[in-house]
């Protein structure tokens, strides 16, 4: 039975005798580093230090799950759509993001 592994960045693995061995060539540097322009995913940690938040305080004002934080901090997944959006907005201006993101919404 063969055992496959996902790694972070995207590459697939094969696991003989506790080493890994790629299965298809890693991708070109040039496309991996368009992929993961905004935000790296270190940078999801850097803003939340910035922001001088825990990880439960920042999942909080975010709206996503603690889990969704720490997983983007140790690179198991990385934010995608609107999430990636919020992030590099947040890497411009966070007073405003968690201020605009603390108010409720009217209802109409």
């Amino acid at each position: 039975m063969q055992r496959l592994r996902l790694k972070a960045d995207g590459r697939i693995v094969e696991l003989r005798d506790g080493q890994e061995f790629p299965l298809a060539p890693a991708i070109p540097a040039v496309a991996s580093a368009a992929a993961v322009e905004t935000p790296p995913l270190l940078a999801v940690r850097d803003l939340r230090r910035r922001s001088r938040l825990t990880q439960l305080e920042f999942a909080a004002r975010l709206g996503v799950p603690v889990e969704t934080i720490r997983n983007w901090e140790q690179g198991k997944r990385a934010p995608r759509g609107p999430a990636r959006a919020l992030l590099a907005v947040i890497a411009h201006s966070p007073e405003t993001v968690f201020a605009a993101l603390a108010t409720e919404p009217a209802t109409i």
